[in-house]
């Protein structure tokens, strides 16, 4: 492997290994949830406006409608004057709003599907949102009892078993010393006294003559 392609090697291990540490778990969870709530707005934004365009569609309709009715009237006032040209122009008039209403009408039927398919999207986004919510949670109390573990076998790992096996051992027979010093130190109490009170006692003359008579009798 050539000197240079090593480097890179290096280089790019070092990097993806800065990235892993980067990486945490809990941080990306609040990133994607910052993500998907830009998201519902944005949808909730899209919604907003294709319900006004809806609504405004449906106003126009029923303005279409007043003015049909208008005309109507307006036609019929002016046959009972008898104002055959007016009634006429009125007639004219009602008909282009009929044909007016029917495209209305049929434009009304586009945006409301178009409605209830973003109404469906956005829905489906804040169910996502919602399990993702309920998700991050679960992870990161995932992973906050993971830590935990990590730490405590991070401080157990810089304990050795027979470091202890051994200190353990070393106390014991620290303590087996210091009860064989009790039990020595009841043994040899006040050795002089004893040995004084015995070995050293006066037998008169008279006391060793009866003694020898006991025993040749």
């Amino acid at each position: 492997m050539g000197i240079f392609k090593r480097i890179k090697t290096i280089a790019s291990a070092d990097i993806n290994g800065l990235l892993d540490n980067m990486e945490d778990p809990i941080a990306m969870l609040n990133e994607y949830t910052r993500e998907m709530e830009h998201e519902l707005g944005k949808a909730q934004s899209a919604l907003s406006r294709q319900i006004f365009v809806e609504n405004k569609q449906a106003a126009l309709i029923g303005q279409t409608k007043e003015l049909m009715e208008r005309r109507t009237r307006q036609a019929k006032l002016a046959i009972e004057k008898g104002e055959d040209g007016i009634a006429r122009l009125a007639v004219q008039e009602k008909i282009n709003h009929e044909q007016q209403l029917s495209i209305y009408e049929q434009q009304l039927e586009a945006i409301k599907e178009q409605t209830n398919i973003l109404k469906g999207k956005y829905n489906e986004l804040l169910v996502t949102y919602n399990e993702l919510q309920h998700k991050k949670i679960l992870l990161a109390s995932r992973a906050n009892v993971a830590n935990s573990i990590k730490q405590i076998q991070k401080v157990s790992s810089t304990f050795s078993a027979d470091n202890i096996v051994r200190g353990v051992t070393k106390a014991e027979e620290k303590i087996l010393f210091m009860e064989a010093e009790v039990q020595a130190g009841g043994y040899t109490k006040n050795p002089l006294n004893s040995y004084a009170g015995t070995g050293f006692s006066y037998v008169s003359d008279d006391e060793v003559s009866k003694e020898l008579e006991k025993l040749k009798g």
